[in-house]
């Protein structure tokens, strides 16, 4: 499931039964490397979308926690554990952090859940067949992944 309003009813029935969050972590820039932090966010968003529907029922997808890249990592790492803390309270055993920014792996240790880092893909020039082949190879190995932490 993923979190809107058309959803919300639905995570309200099965909250009890949702014991894995994932949270992408979104870069957002301003500056020269817009283009870059926009790849970053796209990419991720495109993986998290098609990942909650392959595990639709398991997985709460969240819209993710939108960071400028200006920002310490240690600063957002704050913002983070405030978000393992509530998710833990509310009953997820599984944490999930999806993202292309290399600057979390630095705090990877540090962090309740676990970190997936992925170097984002350009899908510019691709197709949507082409697009789609691309991430559904990427849910392919993150869904091994996932199963592994379930066991």
């Amino acid at each position: 499931m993923y979190w809107s309003l058309k959803e919300s009813e639905k995570i309200k029935q099965s909250i009890e039964y949702l014991d894995t969050a994932v949270l992408p972590l979104l870069p957002v820039s301003l500056k020269k490397d817009m283009e870059k932090a926009a790849l970053m966010t796209e990419f991720i968003q495109l993986l998290g979308f098609r990942l909650e529907r392959m595990f639709k029922g398991r997985i709460l997808l969240f819209p993710g926690l939108t960071y400028l890249t200006s920002r310490d990592v240690y600063a957002l790492l704050e913002e983070v554990r405030h978000w393992e803390k509530e998710l833990e309270k509310e009953g997820f055993t599984h944490l999930f952090y999806l993202t292309s920014d290399p600057s979390w792996r630095v705090v990877e240790k540090e962090l309740t859940g676990t970190l997936i880092w992925l170097p984002a893909f350009s899908f510019q020039k691709m197709d949507e067949g082409g697009r789609l082949s691309v991430i559904e190879e990427h849910v392919k190995q993150l869904s091994t992944l996932f199963l592994q932490k379930w066991q």
